[in-house]
């Protein structure tokens, strides 16, 4: 397509990840720094420019050699302006001109979005979403954020909330409080945090024997992890937790399938090292809940690239 190359940029509360990719998707260099918060935030944007500006005189390359630089950020994005809102994790308070000021930094033409859209990007178009044209992102972390691809665009909606699939609500009646100030999000049941919190809450009526409530009994701290490596060993109440967790999960992406029906459902994430052990009770689920069209066309997967899948997605934001 061009021998120019593209700039990923996968901007989070710890670390800053960077990537120089060809205009196919092939990784080529990639570094990280910190991500210094400190006085609101306020060193994070002449840390990034210092970064791209120092490795690009490394590798004897200048800004004309690029296409652009893409990145993904937590908080709400106006992808027009390039301004961050609301990114708490980066002690960013006030709106941020991100691309103003990266673009005057580097001299390099600069993209936005939302870190959950970019890893979306990233999955659909080097990972399991294998290019096709219709790909949501369902990434199982602390939260549940989520990416959709239609047509091959992003989705945003009207207010940029387009792709909240952790609010999804799937426990009407008794539900926990989710963050959002709803109760029964799909976030509070099935993400890691969520996982844990069902846990608890089964172990407490569960009366059999079972390594998690042993654990939990003792007071001692356990993960979704935990519970997921116990429910292969047989664990007979982590098994039940997550059969009980694979039936929100699959509940909700049965929803979304029928509303959207895209090529692949891909669940990444933290969660989503449970493997094929998940991946089985919430496809079971998923095919309960969907009509036979949908059933028989959309495909819920397992994500590939892992903690690449931001500065790849954000590099495709560049191209596109």
């Amino acid at each position: 397509m061009t021998d120019k190359k593209l700039i990923g940029v996968d901007l989070g509360g710890t670390t800053c990840k960077f990537a120089i990719l060809t205009t196919e998707g092939e990784i080529q260099q990639k570094w990280a720094i910190d991500t210094n918060i400190l006085d609101e935030g306020s060193h994070i944007v002449p840390d990034i420019i210092a970064s791209i500006n120092e490795h690009l005189a490394l590798y004897n390359m200048k800004p004309s050699d690029f296409v652009g630089i893409g990145m993904g950020t937590p908080g709400s994005v106006d992808i027009k302006e390039g301004t961050v809102t609301g990114a708490y994790n980066l002690n960013w308070k006030t709106k941020q001109p991100v691309k103003r000021d990266i673009e005057a930094g580097t001299g390099i033409a600069f993209s936005v979005d939302n870190d959950a859209n970019c890893a979306a990007l990233g999955e659909r178009w080097q990972g399991a979403g294998q290019n096709e044209p219709n790909v949501i992102l369902v990434p199982l972390g602390t939260g549940i954020g989520g990416g959709i691809i239609m047509d091959n665009k992003l989705l945003h909606g009207t207010a940029g909330s387009a792709g909240e699939i952790g609010h999804v609500v799937v426990e009407p009646h008794n539900g926990y409080l989710c963050t959002c100030g709803n109760h029964g999000c799909l976030e509070t049941v099935a993400s890691a945090t969520g996982i844990v919190r069902v846990a608890r809450d089964m172990a407490e009526e569960y009366a059999g024997d079972s390594k998690l409530k042993e654990t939990l009994d003792n007071g001692d701290d356990i993960s979704s992890k935990m519970v997921f490596d116990l429910a292969k060993a047989g664990d007979k109440l982590a098994l039940a937790v997550a059969d009980k967790v694979s039936y929100y999960l699959g509940f909700a992406l049965a929803n979304l399938g029928n509303t959207l029906n895209p090529e692949y459902i891909v669940i990444g994430g933290g969660v989503s090292a449970a493997g094929d052990f998940l991946l089985k009770r919430v496809q079971k689920n998923f095919e309960k809940y969907t009509f036979k069209n949908v059933r028989d066309t959309t495909k819920v997967v397992l994500a590939t690239l892992g903690n690449t899948a931001g500065v790849i997605g954000a590099a495709r934001l560049a191209l596109d």
